[in-house]
């Protein structure tokens, strides 16, 4: 009886092929735009996908004030912020957030699903977020990504 012998190819720094790519965020469910682009900056969208590697590709977000919460999430959802202080605890909801700075919001959203490693820190440097539909990284020729 033959046993046979299959090797698992892991990706490495020098192996990996980063693409960028553009995604419009008008009309976009927060939660479910953000977990696809954190799967994209993880890199589990290729088949060489390596946890322990960084193999995802960059992101583009443009149009970030134009995305949209379900039911009641945008009077209800609160962001919590704590400077360590005696009364320094601050509360925003995410209708006032969005309003002031959509990329903080969605950079939020995004970075809470990435791993909490250096790691983590390097994948979420592959994000551009902007409010507005322009951005200038035209000069990669980013790839439009749609859900």
């Amino acid at each position: 009886m033959s046993k046979l012998h299959f090797t698992t190819k892991h990706a490495n720094e020098a192996t990996v092929q980063r693409t960028w790519y553009v995604v419009d965020g008008t009309n976009q469910t927060v939660g479910r735009m953000c977990a696809k682009i954190a799967a994209v900056l993880r890199g589990k969208n290729k088949a060489y996908y390596t946890p322990h590697v960084d193999c995802g590709d960059y992101v583009i977000l443009i149009n970030a004030d134009k995305v949209v919460f379900t039911g009641n999430k945008m009077e209800d959802k609160e962001y919590i912020t704590y400077s360590g202080y005696p009364g320094g605890q601050k509360s925003e909801s995410a209708k006032s957030l969005l309003k002031r700075r959509p990329d903080a919001l969605l950079e939020r959203a995004i970075k809470g699903m990435l791993p909490k490693n250096r790691l983590g820190r390097k994948m979420f440097k592959k994000l551009f977020v902007y409010a507005g539909s322009e951005h200038q990284h035209t000069a990669q020729k980013p790839q439009t990504l749609s859900f």
